[in-house]
């Protein structure tokens, strides 16, 4: 897990040793263990590499790595959990390796199989390589976009870097910032991440699932996965379906214990997180494999004290279970000024609250140098949370809508339409203009996938959840928080296999007698605490935003709504928008609903007063 870094000179002139430095140092955060650079021959491409050592800590793992003939040079952000299955399919072919890193065996893979590697690795994944040879560089993204790739284009020059913020300070682009997508932002805060575009007009997204080849100066971009494709045969019965889907799990997890350092897991309490760490535990007493970590009971826990969300009882359940001794992390009123405009830097984007919470659990983690967490992400866009059966009026009504926003552009425009009336309708509709002026969407990677003819609203939903829309963001922020602490997050629940068998499943085994993930429920029956894998409650891992805007947030949201940005005075009824804060602000009437609708305009003027 590092940052990674290139800049090719399409008119030939040689790239500057600063400006690939200034790009690599801004991405510092992501590998505090190290710093590599490389140049092409003639100095017309150069890649920068920042490290954090999680597989072959040692020597053996430096990069840029180049393969044992020159001619490639690889820079590599993630991890291929199967790479010590790769590398003996390899070694049976001829392949001779160097070291013990996973890197290594990307470049023999490459060597070997060329693009047709990606479908082989079970991991996450940005990366760029580079053909001495015939001067051709080849970038790719994992599956689901855990692992982010951005990249700018001008006449003059092709960057990447693993962070949008890094391009944007670089010096080497126009950092101003794309309006457009801005008001998009500010209808739909899950309406950006699964697309190309970004809220810069110069910096573009290398979408999940795609790769890119930069040749003769030129860039063509392919979708490489497209996960309707690969939908396997399932069990006719449910004993059968939750029997596999267990024997999935359990490998899943398993596989991303493979660390040469320390390991931990962030458990909320909830099912997602709980369900890891009990399966973590289960490993252990089946028999680690090779390359496991045995320093895997690390827990760390976020507590509220006093807040609605806070799950400490239950955390702690959990951990008793699988004999973890967990670290608290209590978060309260005097947290939510802490860093606040580092996190928000951290963050450097628009979302639905701020992620305090989320940025000092990671900073607890590498406090206690434990770098790797195996984290329960996924697990809600996979098999459904944030809808309950037992609401079934929202239930019905939202899966209807996003059976037919799945069908058709023209659908998807009338959702957005019904969207911006019902929020009009609240009082929390800000953005200037009338009904002709709604933000246009933006294509979104797996929108348009055709889906099995027999899914219904809820299989539509969580597809378009998974692929385009919710779990794009949170994978970003996710990505963003921790590895600004030099934290790498792994996803059991991410595996392709166990995304692709999950979506193959008929609706029943992911919502049933008002559970959500019924078939993971049920998969672990008797592997972890009664009491959590038959809750119904469902908590995000969220600051207390409530108690927050309150409260201490107060003060910091009223100046931040007094200060002039232009910009932000160009899009937004801002008159409309302080009458709104001052009267929560005053009843002291902040809910998660408030939260949700008015916290991404106050994160945009915070984005926009620093870049606009």
């Amino acid at each position: 897990m590092c940052g990674i870094a290139g800049i090719v000179d399409l008119g030939g002139n040689a790239v500057e040793p600063s400006d690939i430095s200034r790009l690599t140092r801004l991405i510092a955060h992501r590998g505090p263990f190290g710093e590599g650079t490389w140049f092409s021959p003639d100095r017309t491409l150069a890649f920068g590499h920042r490290r954090l050592a999680i597989i072959d800590p040692g020597e053996g793992g430096y990069q840029p790595m180049l393969s044992a003939d020159g001619r490639y040079v690889i820079v590599f952000n993630g991890e291929i959990y199967n790479f010590l299955e790769l590398r003996r399919e390899l070694e049976a072919q001829g392949a001779v390796f160097r070291s013990e890193s996973d890197t290594e065996v990307i470049l023999a893979a490459w060597e070997a199989w060329r693009e047709d590697m990606l479908p082989r690795f079970n991991g996450m994944w940005a990366l760029a390589i580079f053909d001495t040879s015939t001067r051709e560089l080849f970038l790719a993204r994992d599956r689901f976009g855990i692992k982010p790739l951005l990249y700018t284009m001008s006449p003059e020059r092709f960057v990447f870097a693993s962070e949008q913020r890094a391009l944007v300070r670089s010096g080497l682009i126009d950092p101003s910032v794309d309006l457009e997508v801005a008001r998009r932002l500010l209808l739909d805060a899950f309406g950006i991440e699964g697309s190309e575009r970004t809220l810069f007009r110069q910096v573009r997204r290398l979408q999940a699932g795609h790769c890119m080849w930069l040749r003769q100066g030129k860039v063509s971009v392919r979708r490489w996965w497209r996960t309707v494709d690969h939908l396997p045969s399932v069990p006719t019965t449910e004993s059968e379906r939750v029997a596999r889907f267990r024997e999935l799990f359990q490998d899943a997890v398993a596989l991303r214990m493979r660390s040469d350092v320390p390991i931990g897991t962030c458990l909320s309490g909830g099912f997602d997180s709980s369900a890891v760490i009990c399966t973590m535990a289960a490993h252990e007493q089946a028999g680690m494999g090779p390359r496991d970590s045995t320093a895997w009971r690390h827990a760390f826990v976020a507590t509220f004290p006093g807040a609605l969300n806070d799950e400490r009882p239950m955390a702690e359940e959990a951990a008793a279970w699988a004999k973890v001794e967990p670290t608290f992390l209590e978060i309260g009123q005097a947290d939510a000024l802490t860093d606040l405009d580092r996190i928000l830097d951290d963050l450097d984007d628009v979302y639905i609250s701020l992620p305090s919470a989320v940025w000092l659990i990671y900073r607890q983690l590498r406090q206690n140098d434990v770098t790797v967490s195996l984290d329960g992400h996924g697990a809600d866009e996979l098999m459904g949370a944030y809808l309950q059966e037992g609401q079934t009026f929202a239930f019905r009504i939202r899966n209807a809508a996003e059976d037919l926003a799945s069908r058709s552009p023209l659908a998807r425009r009338g959702v957005d339409f019904l969207r911006m009336l019902a929020l009009k309708r609240q009082g929390v509709y800000f953005l200037r203009g009338g009904l002709r002026d709604l933000p246009a969407s933006l294509p979104l990677v797996a929108e348009d996938d055709v889906l099995p003819r027999e899914w219904g609203g809820l299989n539509r939903r969580l597809y378009r959840m998974f692929h385009s829309t919710v779990l794009p963001t949170i994978l970003r922020n996710f990505d963003r928080l921790s590895m600004a602490h030099g934290i790498e997050v792994r996803m059991p629940f991410m595996d392709w296999r166990l995304v692709t068998y999950t979506m193959a499943l008929p609706e029943s085994s992911k919502s049933a007698d008002g559970y959500t993930k019924a078939v993971a429920r049920r998969a672990m029956a008797n592997l972890m605490p009664e009491s959590i894998r038959t809750a119904r409650r469902k908590v995000g891992f969220n600051s207390p935003m409530p108690e927050w805007l309150n409260g201490a947030l107060a003060g910091w949201t009223a100046d931040l709504l007094a200060r002039e940005v232009p910009a932000f005075a160009e899009l937004v009824d801002e008159t409309a928008l302080r009458r709104a804060v001052s009267r929560l602000t005053a009843s002291k009437t902040w809910d998660w609903e408030a939260v949700g609708r008015i916290w991404p305009y106050l994160n945009m003027k915070w984005m926009l007063a620093r870049y606009a």
